[in-house]
């Protein structure tokens, strides 16, 4: 018995180190977002394709598992598919007009629009301590706005960023039991890629997807798979051995990875006024602090 105990603690923190590092590796792609020369489109294109070719090797011919789905479904992670390309586009716009801190900061933005749409998407109470996260970090980021109006672009399309991930993540929850989590993730990820490839057809930028160098084009391909595919199913695997809590509370840190990162990486241009800093400090700390709470009324109500 005290063997099994002790197997099953060893295991829960190798989870957690696991998830310590996807979550890692999430904020790492802002790095590479910068690092990569091709503009938010390609960037866009690219990852979504090369995603979609190592994720399908990996179900269908690694796992041997299947990958048919019903035509709703498949209507349905088209949607959310398109939800995420969006979500993907405006980060790293936001990160080529301004810079990563701007844009992994306003990636705070998502947990107050999920406190608004999960409520009326899974037909629950709004709740109040919610309400209050949410005004504190509208707060912070009109304050970082002010102060930080060089970037105002950048700011913008951030949140942009955070309303198309709170759409895609809220959603996808409601995907989850559907099919398997590989085919979800597969199919949101190739349903972007073509849906992008008729955009660019439709509209003649089809010809700027070859203006892209060996290197960037490496590079994404480490983002597509190390960064993305790779992350994307740890998580699912994770949710074995952890709580959901846990994985949403320790999401939270991507931002302060991938700020803390750019800082020593990219130097003076990712450095920020202090109100920036305590701005941004207090969004991670109101998120935080409004996870402990749900998890304390959840031990109250069990």
């Amino acid at each position: 018995m005290r063997l099994r105990i002790q197997r099953v603690r060893s295991m829960h923190k190798l989870a957690l180190f696991r998830l310590h590092l996807i979550v890692f590796l999430w904020g790492f792609t802002a790095i590479l977002g910068k690092l990569i020369h091709a503009n938010a489109q390609i960037l866009v294109f690219y990852r979504m394709l090369f995603a979609a070719i190592f994720l399908f090797v990996f179900i269908r011919i690694y796992k041997k598992e299947s990958i048919k789905v019903s035509k709703k479904i498949f209507f349905q992670l088209a949607a959310i598919g398109v939800a995420m390309a969006l979500h993907w586009f405006c980060f790293f716009y936001s990160i080529k007009v301004s810079n990563v801190s701007i844009a992994l900061s306003c990636l705070s933005l998502s947990t107050l629009f999920a406190s608004i749409l999960e409520p009326v998407i899974f037909k629950r109470k709004i709740d109040v301590s919610e309400v209050i996260m949410g005004i504190v970090i509208v707060a912070c980021i009109l304050l970082i706005f002010k102060t930080e109006f060089q970037y105002k672009e950048g700011i913008l399309y951030g949140i942009l960023c955070a309303i198309f991930g709170t759409i895609f993540s809220v959603f996808n929850g409601k995907m989850f039991g559907k099919t398997s989590s590989g085919n979800i993730i597969f199919y949101e990820i190739f349903s972007g890629w073509f849906i992008l490839l008729i955009f660019y057809l439709c509209t003649g930028q089809i010809f700027q997807i070859n203006e892209i160098n060996y290197r960037d084009l490496a590079l994404i391909c480490l983002l597509a798979s190390v960064f993305t595919a790779f992350p994307m199913l740890e998580s699912v695997k994770l949710m074995k051995y952890i709580s959901p809590f846990t994985l949403i509370l320790t999401v939270n840190l991507e931002p302060v990875y991938g700020i803390i990162l750019a800082f020593f990486i990219f130097g003076e241009s990712e450095h920020m006024s202090p109100i920036f800093y305590i701005a941004s400090g207090v969004m991670i700390l109101a998120i935080i602090a409004n996870g402990l709470i749900k998890a304390k009324k959840q031990r109250t109500l069990n």
